[in-house]
């Protein structure tokens, strides 16, 4: 598939709020990420979808469909809910495998396309307090590895936190999805190669970012990025009417040789 006539295309799956009964609290500042990124994403050429509030089986039915949608360059999906270690809930309380969503873009429509995952949901119930470790956790090796073997070559999943660590979320927005919106709306950075792009977003937030309130004082965030990419990508430099980007597409800037000469809450 080459994608010739097609867009990039982005669709968002945000759960703020869960069916009568789920024991799982609303998600207050969901609306707000999913506003931000549609304004966003759109203003860099990309066909952007939001779907709210969806069940588990209607979150894997859309990602199967999606699988095997048409995209020119780069296909960029965004989950955000609650969530565990290689999960998300849907708003009927049950969970969904990220291992499941990933394998389904492994096929001919998805050959040599960039496919990005950006996951705005706990991993855990650990609080990170911002401390240097020598090592990692053994525990959570088998849980990561098995999610790296199911993400598709030419993918990148960028999770919100480390495996076991909580994330924050406040009325105005998630820290990592208003961070990631924040840094390509600032010039420059619509045309770094998309693995420098996502070390600035995690770097902004473990530097920037310090949680408030008498629970959470002083607690960091640490974005965990997953890559299989094969070359270098340029996804954001597309469509960009106003700067020296515009006619550039992200398969255009492709090097595979001669490389570069307020008071959060968890959720």
């Amino acid at each position: 598939m080459d994608g010739k006539g097609e867009c990039n295309r982005a669709v968002v799956v945000s759960v703020a709020s869960f069916d009568y009964g789920v024991p799982l609290g609303k998600r207050n500042g969901a609306k707000r990420d999913t506003k931000k990124l549609h304004s966003t994403l759109s203003k860099l050429g990309f066909k952007v979808d939001i779907h709210n509030d969806l069940s588990s089986e209607e979150i894997y039915k859309l990602f199967l469909q999606e699988s095997r949608r048409p995209v020119k360059d780069c296909f960029l999906a965004v989950l955000s809910s609650h969530g565990e270690d290689g999960l998300v809930y849907g708003a009927d309380g049950k969970l969904v495998q990220l291992a499941h969503i990933f394998r389904y873009f492994d096929n001919d429509y998805m050959e040599k396309k960039t496919k990005l995952f950006l996951i705005q949901a706990c991993r855990g119930n650990a609080l990170d307090d911002g401390v240097e470790v020598d090592s990692a956790n053994d525990s959570t090796e088998s849980i990561s590895f098995s999610q790296y073997l199911s993400v598709p070559v030419d993918t990148a999943v960028m999770y919100t936190t480390a495996p076991g660590y909580g994330a924050f979320m406040s009325p105005s927005g998630s820290v990592f999805l208003q961070t990631f919106c924040s840094l390509l709306e600032e010039e420059g950075h619509q045309n770094l190669e998309l693995t420098r792009l996502m070390t600035r977003i995690a770097h902004r937030i473990a530097y920037n970012f310090q949680a408030k309130g008498r629970n959470l004082d002083g607690k960091k965030e640490m974005p965990c990025l997953l890559t299989r990419l094969t070359r270098e990508v340029f996804p954001f430099a597309e469509s960009r009417k106003d700067s020296g980007a515009a006619g550039m597409s992200a398969t255009s800037l492709l090097a595979t040789e001669n490389v570069r000469t307020q008071t959060p809450c968890i959720l």
